[in-house]
């Protein structure tokens, strides 16, 4: 028997089941395929030890578009929970100093002038600048990128309105927010503060996921575009959501299908069926084809374009383009069954709710790079911890933890040897050093512990070279020119095929904007035709 749809999405992430449910809410028969036994892509909570839940891959929820929340809150009653963390962001020093970055300015500031005064002043004039220059990129995020190599009127008046936007910031901050853009973090923060602990801290989120060093150009774009959807008035804001993370796939996946969409989960995609230069469906690893009005792939675009479909229906430009898209993933996970919570020399467990972040200057952020550059595992990594079991007792057994770290560098590419389980453990063992020397009890109270290489990260969860981004968020690979100039628009060169993942504008993140923006072209093009 046939089976046929309006559209199939290929990977059933939380960008796919976006598109899903954004096309299928419209009456378009949708179809999205997970090649995994469950949805979510790598926004996925998993069992690591008896009675220990963790997010395995991803630990973070970003700030959903507000599309996305207000689609669950009207087909569910209620979006997931999401933890808006206070502290949002807990960095101690070896020394026995900390800083706290809380939701409330004010806190913030008290923490930061027990180090220097002079940065506690400049902490609101800081904050107010790049939450303007936030707000211009969300404005950016929200639109489809213009063509620049065959500007319409369309393509035009996106550019009127966002330029009118950048208007608005008056000519002084404009010209600081353009400046701000093309920094490295490194330069950016020097220019406002004094303190390393603060000035590690807040540059750890323009080198986190890129394998770029924070003396970098172009580090400081990542430091705003981790600033859309923020807290106002907070440097830093962390976000998680009750339960765990699975909890907004599988809640995104109740959307699509009360939207009338269908899911199938271990049904991996090997092939999208190609004929006169359009897109008529997709193969399974099974042999099924299923047929389909249009095809929308979830995966990234070198995979997409390099594994799903035939070279031959693409021109030797287009493929030349789509192999030389950086991925370079830079981060490992080791996840954490603790039998208590770790004891920090210069903290408190109050807190701990938020991010740990192993940060404590720039030039420590650098030498971790320094590394991986040269093809090594860095020996004093970047951490970013979480104890989410802090606000959620249900994720593990009474009076236990568990503990989500991000690594970093650990570069795909390894110089010598190959990311085999002797390889895994020398990094889990250089990050758990790394931490017990401030949680000196940590290596103590580990009761299991699993570590996820760039290698897992690309065969587990489908990250191309293990980065998280579906493509590094350089400034070359940005905007109009994700995922490569003159193919920005979610549309592709054969007819019919789409992308809709974060390898697509505006990239990277928790976020669901490329799959909402993705499902507006597609509805304009079904429209159109």
């Amino acid at each position: 028997m046939s089976q046929r749809y309006d559209a199939i999405i290929i990977g059933a992430g939380h960008n796919g089941l976006t598109t899903a449910a954004r096309l299928a809410k419209t009456g378009m028969r949708v179809l999205a395929l997970e090649r995994r036994e469950t949805i979510g892509g790598a926004l996925v909570t998993e069992e690591i030890h008896p009675g220990f839940k963790v997010d395995a891959a991803c630990h973070q929820a970003g700030a959903l578009h507000p599309g996305v929340i207000s689609d669950l809150e009207q087909a569910l009653g209620v979006a997931p929970e999401i933890v808006r963390c206070d502290p949002a962001v807990f960095a101690p020093q070896i020394d026995g100093r900390h800083l706290l970055l809380w939701r409330d300015p004010a806190a913030t500031a008290e923490s930061i002038a027990a180090l220097s005064r002079s940065d506690a002043e400049n902490a609101k004039p800081f904050v107010e600048l790049a939450t303007k220059a936030a707000g211009l990129l969300e404005a950016a995020y929200d639109q489809t990128p213009p063509d620049l190599l065959s500007v319409g009127a369309s393509d035009l008046w996106s550019l009127v309105r966002l330029g009118g936007r950048a208007r608005r910031l008056g000519k002084r901050d404009m010209m600081e927010v353009g400046r701000l853009l093309t920094m490295t973090v490194t330069e950016l923060l020097d220019e406002w503060f004094e303190n390393d602990l603060l000035k590690g801290t807040l540059g750890a989120t323009g080198i986190s996921g890129m394998f770029q060093g924070p003396m970098a150009a172009g580090t400081a774009y990542m430091l705003l575009h981790n600033r859309v959807g923020m807290d106002s008035g907070a440097l830093r804001s962390t976000y998680r959501v009750h339960g765990g993370i699975g909890v907004l796939s599988r809640a995104l996946g109740d959307l699509a299908q009360s939207c009338g969409a269908e899911i199938r989960t271990s049904a991996p995609v090997v092939r999208v069926t190609i004929r006169n230069g359009r897109a008529t469906g997709v193969v399974l690893e099974n042999g099924d084809e299923i047929t389909a009005d249009r095809v929308i792939s979830n995966a990234d675009p070198r995979h997409t374009f390099l594994s799903l479909v035939d070279p031959v229906e693409l021109t030797p430009r287009f493929v030349r383009q789509v192999r030389n898209i950086k991925y370079r993933g830079a981060c490992a996970k080791v996840n954490l069954a603790l039998d208590t919570l770790p004891s920090f020399t210069s903290g408190e467990a109050a807190h701990l709710g938020g991010v740990v972040s192993i940060s404590p200057s720039l030039a420590y952020l650098e030498r971790a790079y320094d590394d991986a550059k040269y093809g090594d595992i860095s020996q004093e990594p970047y951490l970013e911890a979480v104890i989410p079991s802090i606000s959620d007792p249900s994720l593990a057994p009474h009076g236990k933890h568990v503990m989500s770290i991000l690594v970093q560098y650990a570069p795909y590419h390894l110089k010598r040897g190959a990311w085999d389980q002797s390889t895994k453990d020398q990094l889990a063992e250089h990050a758990i050093k790394t931490l017990a020397q401030y949680a000196p009890n940590l290596e103590q109270i580990i009761l299991e512990r699993q570590v996820l290489s760039p290698r897992d990260l690309e065969t587990d969860f489908g990250l191309t070279e293990g980065n998280i981004y579906h493509g590094e968020m350089t400034l070359d690979q940005l905007f109009f020119m994700r995922p490569v100039p003159g193919w920005a628009r979610y549309r592709t060169p054969i007819e019919n095929l789409y992308l809709c993942g974060a390898g697509t504008h505006p990239g990277g993140g928790v976020t669901g904007r490329p799959g909402y923006n993705a499902a507006r072209e597609i509805l304009k093009d079904v429209k159109r035709r």
